[in-house]
Parts: structure tokens; sequence; C-alpha cells
């Protein structure tokens, strides 16, 4: 099993959202690179980074702290967040992000999550943040019609390797407490 740490990132900071509320964030940390450094020091295997500012603005928004991040750890990093087109996917696989995450984007921009799975094999992830049992993007702004199953059902015909497909249910903690 792996466990991954999350760094959510809002206006350069590691923050925590109250049931995805942006105006509801409690900050831990600062200095998004120290937290890095923490989670590498208490042994971690992989760091899983989120630009919340990213995902409500629909572009790369932290960009800053990332790249410190990934100047501060060894660790390979999975980033999320703000990431709708294969520039900005490729660009951060260039700047040492190990995998993109692709949430939005999956549900509006299918066609993206198969070309840059072709492009960069094994770099790209589909994520389902689920709202009341939907498929939420934009940062939870926006609640689709979509389960989190369905979505996963798009990619299941595609070129994608079998590990890459998401063909079962996800959900994140916020359905799981029924925000």
């Amino acid at each position: 099993m792996i466990l991954f740490p999350a760094i959510d990132l809002k206006d350069g900071r590691c923050v925590r959202l109250k049931r995805g509320m942006m105006s509801d964030a409690t900050i831990f940390n600062d200095d998004p690179a120290d937290q890095a450094r923490r989670f590498q020091q208490a042994g971690f295997s992989w760091l899983h980074c989120v630009d919340l500012d990213g995902a409500f603005a629909g572009r790369s928004a932290n960009g800053d702290a990332v790249k410190a991040i990934r100047s501060a750890i060894d660790l390979p990093i999975q980033l999320g967040g703000g990431i709708r087109n294969l520039a900005t996917v490729e660009a951060w696989i260039k700047a040492g992000i190990a995998r993109v995450i692709l949430g939005t984007a999956a549900l509006t921009h299918p066609e993206l999550v198969k070309e840059a799975s072709r492009a960069f094999p094994g770099r790209i992830v589909v994520a389902a943040d689920a709202k009341g049992g939907k498929v939420a993007t934009e940062g939870w702004a926006k609640v689709s019609q979509l389960t989190p199953a369905d979505l996963g059902r798009r990619f299941e015909d595609s070129r994608m390797p079998e590990s890459q497909r998401c063909s079962s249910p996800m959900s994140t903690v916020m359905d799981c407490f029924g925000a």
C-alpha cells in the first residue's frame, strides 16, 4: 500500500479546505517546500500536490510553490489542479513532475486524457472528486450528473494502460463526510 501525503496549495501556502470552500481554508504551513521536506523525512515515498487556486481558475496558479517543492525533495510528485491542456501537462512533466492528475479535464475534455496518456504513458492520472455521489469539477465549484464510475467507464476502451484506467468508483473525503 502507498500512502500519499498531500499538499493543497492556496496563495502559495499549504492549506486544508473545509468542505471544499476556498473561503474556509486553514493554513498548515506557509512554506510548501518545508512541508514537502517534512513528508520526505517522515519516510513517505510519494507526494500528492493540488494547486487549489489553479483548480478554481482553470489554469496553474501556484507554479512557484510547486517548483520550490520539486527542488526541495527527491520524492516523485503527482500534481493536479488547473491542468486543462496538453502544453501544461508537458510543461509539468518537463519540470520534473512524475504524474499529472487530470480531473475537470477528464470530464470536460476526455480526448485530452487519451492524448496525454498516449504522449506520456504511465504518467497521467484521472481523478474524480465526488460530491453527493456525482463528479465535482473546477475545485468542487460545479457538480455534474456523472458518477465517478460513469466517468471511469469513459476510458475503458481507450489505449490507456489497464493500470491507468479508472474503472472502479472513486470518491473524496468530501463525499465520505457528506459535504
